[in-house]
């Protein structure tokens, strides 16, 4: 039986993950994509993590390569691309999940290094990508790029650089779909909210110094849905169906993930 993406060259930017207790995001992602028949690049500045991420691949029979780049800097982001043409030929979805929160604060409080920073990773890294492969995808007359944002962009927080950013992606995908839909190429982004992952759970509880079941109960509160996070699979069949011929008339759509958070007004 094939495969939702069947014959497709994916590329996961982000691809390992934060050490956890549970999965993350890029790596759901890149392990379903390669479950339903894509060839997948696992892009991540950690070699070791996306290598890891291959094996998992490998071992359900999937095929995959690991590559190491910083997706903050262009010439890493054109090796990407270039690297994914030399190896498959082609590129057919671009999946950016990219993104830190690391010594975010309120205005006031917020450090001029840690503004640049989260935007360098959460904004840049998606232009600097998109930058590249578009060309290919132009080329090829078709392609899907799905950006990892988040509610954060849209509901009321106090972590503002991380706010700003995703607010960023989510313009930035808007203006992708509409100037690329001559091509065929589609453009979405994927909101998630509150996810039990490594990034969101092992990170927070370090940096705020809260026992780890602690945060998680206090997260699972705060979800109208079942009082419970999602996960990254939540997140990966999101990404799963944006890039799949199903969703061939979807374009840029930003698409929440988050158990009915955003939609929570009052």
């Amino acid at each position: 039986m094939s495969g939702r993406l069947q014959d497709k060259v994916a590329i996961v930017v982000g691809a390992g993950q934060t050490p956890g207790e549970t999965i993350g995001n890029g790596r759901a992602t890149a392990i379903l994509f390669a479950r339903e028949g894509a060839r997948v690049m696992l892009v991540d500045r950690c070699l070791d993590s996306a290598r890891e991420t291959g094996r998992m691949i490998q071992e359900e029979g999937g095929e995959c390569f690991a590559f190491q780049a910083d997706a903050t800097d262009e010439e890493s982001c054109r090796a990407v691309a270039r690297a994914c043409l030399e190896k498959y030929g082609r590129i057919d979805v671009l999946h950016n999940n990219v993104g830190i929160g690391d010594g975010d604060a309120g205005p006031a409080h917020l450090t001029e290094e840690a503004w640049d920073r989260i935007l360098g990773v959460n904004l840049k890294s998606v232009f600097l990508m998109c930058k590249h492969v578009l060309p290919i995808m132009r080329e090829q007359r078709s392609g899907v790029i799905t950006n990892v944002s988040s509610v954060a962009a849209t509901c009321a927080t106090g972590i503002v650089a991380y706010k700003t950013s995703k607010a960023g992606v989510n313009a930035f995908t808007h203006a992708l779909a509409t100037g690329n839909a001559r091509y065929g190429i589609r453009a979405n982004a994927i909101l998630p909210g509150l996810m039990n992952t490594p990034m969101a759970i092992e990170s927070i509880s370090r940096a705020r110094g809260i026992p780890r079941e602690e945060l998680i109960a206090a997260r699972d509160r705060q979800v109208p849905l079942g009082q419970k996070m999602g996960t990254a699979w939540d997140v990966a069949y999101a990404a799963l169906f944006l890039a799949s011929d199903e969703a061939r008339f979807i374009t840029g759509v930003l698409l929440p993930v988050d158990g009915g958070q955003s939609a929570r007004i009052g």
